[in-house]
């Protein structure tokens, strides 16, 4: 099997999202080699009302059976974030790297997954194992995953290995993550004539220098779970970031509205609802200012995996790659919650690096990863 080319093909498969296209493509070019490694397949298809009004959203659900073995599932997804300014779909390799959008984030793990199922091809797998091959991570997917709960049972005190993660050790616990809309109001005139209307976007900068007091407060909070070194941080931490701003129609026009779109991230000791109750504290208290929330998203903070299927993991990482250790991520997502829910626990290792620049520009992935983690795989998958 060459997996630099299955990796290239998947890559030049623009999965971008949104919009959210060619999903349909990718899962069916993938799905021929999980039944060739002796899976039984079906795909998906998510109904718009379980995927906020998306369409087109496919898919894949992988089970090889193993009678009274350990449940196990992995966790991929096989969407991307738009590119920009670069051929980001027409992949090269370059100094033992693979560049392309979704080189690391996340379809060069999907590749190693791959490899690793095909180093244990024909042999006896120490899990009852699925694999889950998702969209819309990169929206938001918690409903599309709920969808999925019937297709994967038995789920409740299941091991989801999430492959969305970084490479090198074993990970163990997510931030959550609070994204808030605020919707400044004003009123509109001509600019000459500004005393007579009310300039929303002046108003929103009273309301983001609040946030930033409040932001130097919240950067000074870590968590007790370590981070591993390569991030230049020593623990988790929380995050509050304004990430977009928005308003105005024209230079002359006084703006009778802006938006604010506020990042924040929990580290696992926080809980969203002081979270939220924190920021409109910060929000109220700045006088004569008109807003509301127009968009509340929410990602609890997960508790970290003490599992020790963890301790196992780490091991075989250390074997393969002489790199130790377990450790918290700077990174949010849906499926830590969800699967949460089913009462099942997620542990994370993937292909990705500090500086393999997810969601930028020139993204790659190291080959040499994407091999130590198919090892990694199969020698989690079959008995030592």
């Amino acid at each position: 099997m060459d997996y630099v080319e299955i990796l290239e093909r998947l890559i030049s498969i623009d999965t971008s999202v949104p919009p959210g296209a060619n999903y349909d493509t990718a899962v069916g070019y993938l799905e021929p080699f999980f039944q060739n490694f002796g899976f039984d397949t079906s795909q998906i298809y998510i109904p718009a009302e379980h995927a906020e009004g998306r369409e087109g959203r496919v898919n894949l659900v992988c089970h090889r059976p193993e009678a009274d073995k350990p449940r196990l599932i992995f966790y991929t997804h096989i969407d991307v974030v738009p590119a920009n300014g670069w051929d980001a779909f027409n992949p090269r390799r370059e100094g033992g790297k693979i560049y392309g959008r979704g080189a690391a984030d996340m379809k060069g793990a999907i590749v190693a997954l791959l490899i690793g199922l095909e180093a244990c091809n024909n042999m006896r797998l120490k899990y009852d194992t699925s694999i889950i091959v998702t969209t819309d991570e990169e929206l938001s997917q918690a409903s599309q995953l709920r969808y999925l709960l019937p297709y994967l049972q038995p789920v409740t005190g299941a091991y989801v290995f999430n492959l969305d993660a970084s490479f090198g050790y074993a990970g163990i616990a997510n931030l959550g993550a609070l994204h808030m809309d605020i919707k400044v109001e004003g009123k509109s005139v001509h600019s000459a004539l500004s005393h007579t209307g009310e300039n929303a976007v002046e108003k929103a900068s009273l309301l983001i220098q609040a946030l930033l007091q409040l932001k130097t407060e919240v950067i000074r909070r870590k968590s007790a779970v370590p981070v591993h070194p390569d991030t230049g941080l020593d623990r988790m931490e929380a995050r509050l970031n304004i990430n977009m701003v928005n308003g105005g129609l024209k230079a002359n026009i006084v703006p009778d509205q802006c938006l604010i779109s506020v990042d924040r991230r929990l580290i696992p000791e926080e809980n969203l609802e002081e979270a939220k109750k924190e920021l409109l504290a910060v929000l109220s208290s700045v006088p004569d200012v008109r807003w509301k929330i127009e968009r509340l998203f929410r990602i609890p903070s997960i508790p970290p995996c003490e599992d020790p299927i963890v301790d196992e993991l780490a091991a075989i990482i250390e074997r393969v790659t002489g790199q130790d250790g377990k450790f918290g991520e700077m990174g949010s997502g849906d499926l830590p919650h969800v699967v949460a829910e089913w009462g099942g626990k997620t542990f994370n290792l993937g292909v990705i690096r500090p500086q393999s620049n997810i969601h930028g520009k020139e993204e790659f992935v190291f080959q040499k990863d994407i091999e130590h983690l198919g090892e990694i795989i199969y020698r989690f998958l079959t008995p030592s």
